[in-house]
This record gives structure tokens, sequence and C-alpha cells, in this order.
């Protein structure tokens, strides 16, 4: 994104980056927990960044991501503290408290851009546009096993476990998706 780029209309080329990070900032307990589907959080993040467009300084593509992923960060937020305050089983809320805290600085860390220069973060940056983008064309199954294989960094057979499917089901799911993978992210992007 440049400095004259209109940030409204950037709102579609991040939303499959949103999607994969809200996917992996708020895994699957919470999801049922909190009764929340990251989709959900992603909507109304763009409402905001649409909304906030004008509080939005400039700047790069990689500032924009880092605004972006703020706004995400925030509405994580706000949906486990207003899920918390709604829930009355605090057995469940303490077993999941880590998970939360976890999550939460994960994202934090992912949002703050640690030290990278510009240039090395607008890569890194345009790298997960185009693999969340390549996330968002593999089939369901596929994709759910490829995220928590590598982005939850669960085993072939907790993945399984998950998704109640066999040890090697799974494998295959999981080899047929970084195969299709490749293929995606071996296209040259799309500079549209």
């Amino acid at each position: 994104m440049t400095e004259a780029a209109d940030p409204v209309r950037e709102l579609g080329r991040y939303r499959d980056y949103l999607l994969l990070l809200a996917r992996r900032h708020f895994p699957p307990d919470l999801r049922a927990l909190f009764g929340v589907d990251p989709s959900d959080i992603v909507n109304q993040t763009l409402l905001l960044a649409h909304r906030d467009a004008d509080q939005f300084a400039g700047g790069t593509g990689g500032r924009y991501a880092a605004w972006l992923r703020g706004i995400l960060a925030n509405q994580i937020r706000t949906v486990v503290r207003d899920g918390r305050r709604q829930q009355r089983d605090v057995r469940r809320l303490r077993s999941l408290d880590a998970e939360v805290e976890a999550s939460s600085v994960r994202l934090e860390a992912w949002a703050a851009d640690g030290g990278l220069s510009p240039p090395a973060r607008a890569e890194r940056d345009e790298l997960a546009l185009r693999l969340a983008s390549a996330l968002a064309r593999l089939s369901d199954d596929q994709r759910e096993a490829v995220e928590l294989r590598y982005f939850h960094g669960l085993t072939v057979k907790a993945v399984a476990a998950r998704m109640g499917r066999t040890v090697p089901a799974v494998g295959g799911l999981v080899s047929r998706g970084l195969i299709r993978l490749k293929e995606l992210l071996a296209d040259p992007p799309d500079p549209g």
C-alpha cells in the first residue's frame, strides 16, 4: 500500500489474513466456550477499520497491517472479556485462562512488529497476505488440518482427535494441503 492508497479499499485484501490470525489466536476451545466464530471477529474488525479509517495515519502496507492487527487484538480481547462476564462455569474458565493469555501474548507480539526493519516487515506482511489467501483456497478440512498442525503446533495424532478423524486421514489432509499451498504460493501474486 502506498501513501496515496485508500485504507477503506485495502480492507478486502486483508480479510483472509485477519481470518488466519483470528483462527490462530482464537482457538477452537475458546470458540466453543464463548460461542463466537473467528469470522465474526474479523467482520467486526473490518467494520471498525472502515468506521475509523480516518484514524489511520497512512504509510506502508506494513503499518496498515499493524493497525488492523491492533484492531483485531482488541476485538479478541473484547470477546474474551465479555464472554468471561457471561460465564457461569468457573472451572471451565480457569482451565482456559492460560490459553487465553497465551493467545493474547502471541497476538500482541505479532502486532508489535518487533525489531524488523521496514523492508523486512513489508516482505513478511506481503508473504502473510499471500499465505492467508492460499490457505483460504484450500478445502475446509485441509485448511483446518494444516492450521492445527502448523499454527497451533498440534501433533498429527492430536489433530486427528480434534477433527474426529483417523491419524492416516489427517496425515493425508496435511500432506495434500501442503502440496496445494506450495502450488498456490509458487504462482506469482495477483497484481490486482
